[in-house]
């Protein structure tokens, strides 16, 4: 019961908002919630929020691959 509990309610800060949601994506090993997902795809490049998500996604790094 306790695993069902730590699903459905389990956040994760978002790289974009910097807030705790509890759905979205993982791109690497950085999330984006849903609502940000949504207006990062909705934005025009000519919006001056446009420039705010690039800002951003900057903080997420593809993980090293250790052999």
């Amino acid at each position: 019961m306790s695993s069902i509990f730590a699903q459905k309610y389990h956040e994760e800060t978002c790289v974009i908002c910097d807030q705790l949601k509890p759905k979205g994506i993982h791109l690497y090993t950085s999330f984006i919630c849903m609502e940000c997902e949504k207006d990062l795809i909705n934005t025009e490049t000519s919006d001056p929020k446009y420039k705010y998500f690039l800002k951003q996604l900057k903080k997420i790094t593809t993980p090293e691959i250790f052999s």
